[in-house]
């Protein structure tokens, strides 16, 4: 198997928008507001999975989505990886990650390592050194073989050492910082084709972009190259979420509707005519001989 497991019941926007309410306001797993957890449930539903393990498998770590490694790891096995351990102990871990379509390699960080990247000083290295080695080595090793199941992100023991682009994210808004330009004058909105890569100054014009594919893809009953485009633009589609949450969200939603299944209507009786009334008839033998005479088709 060379893809994650597909959830039996997709979710509608306003569910995965109720749902992701009642996260941030239950404060748990780290997620603080409603868009936070928003993004994240959008891109776990995007993968194919429940929303809600969003909650589960991801972190906020200085403003940034992350996955965890453990997350990583259960994907990148589930999509037909391994990992044979070397050595996991407070000074090493040691791993050979191989898949069938991206090779081997095998990954070491030890304390050693740790020290010369400058994380040495780190609090947790201290406390607990085995798991913060053994979460670089997965998310090098996942990375570097099969990257898909990193999903675009660090685990949160790297993302912890990246410095925060703000100090105070409400989730309701996004500022430009002394040392930040807006995503406007950056043409952070990228759009990725097979004749090339266009970056956008505004989230309408790349939202627009969309569409118009979405629906010369329905028109054209083409939904196979509506999902090979968003598998396509999948790091393009995570990059705009660090600078506009809600245009990476309203993406994805539109992508994942369009690509739901349709639904079937039940199979309607070739009864001539409607079935006399039997439940309320107080002559219900009355009822139930003009059935037999009428006779079954």
């Amino acid at each position: 198997m060379n893809a994650l497991t597909p959830i039996a019941t997709p979710m509608s926007y306003g569910e995965i928008e109720r749902l992701a309410a009642s996260i941030a306001k239950s404060g748990l797993f780290g997620i603080k507001t409603t868009e936070q957890a928003m993004v994240l449930m959008m891109i776990s539903h995007a993968e194919g999975r429940h929303p809600v393990m969003a909650a589960r498998d991801y972190d906020i770590i200085n403003g940034r989505p992350a996955k965890k490694a453990e997350a990583m790891a259960r994907d990148f096995l589930t999509g037909g990886g391994k990992i044979e351990w070397h050595a996991l102990t407070d000074e090493a871990a040691d791993a050979t990650f191989s898949h069938p379509q991206g090779g081997s390699a095998r990954i070491t960080w030890d304390m050693k390592r740790a020290m010369t990247a400058g994380l040495g000083g780190n609090a947790n290295y201290k406390k607990y050194p085995r798991q913060m080695l053994r979460s670089r080595t997965v998310s090098e090793g996942v990375r570097t073989v099969w990257p898909m199941a990193t999903s675009g992100m660090y685990v949160p023991e790297e993302a912890g050492d990246i410095p925060a682009k703000r100090d105070d994210f409400s989730g309701t808004t996004i500022q430009a910082t002394a040392d930040e330009m807006p995503p406007e004058a950056q043409g952070d909105y990228e759009f990725i084709t097979k004749q090339g890569s266009r970056r956008m100054a505004t989230a309408d014009e790349w939202i627009a972009a969309w569409k118009r594919l979405i629906s010369n893809c329905q028109a054209a009953d083409a939904l196979d190259k509506l999902a090979a485009a968003r598998d396509m633009n999948k790091a393009a589609i995570e990059n705009v979420l660090l600078v506009n949450q809600e245009a990476s969200a309203t993406v994805y939603s539109m992508i994942a509707t369009a690509l739901q299944p349709p639904k079937t209507e039940p199979a309607k009786s070739d009864f001539p005519g409607d079935w006399p009334s039997v439940e309320n008839d107080p002559n219900s033998e009355a009822a139930l001989d003009g059935i037999l005479e009428r006779g079954l088709p």
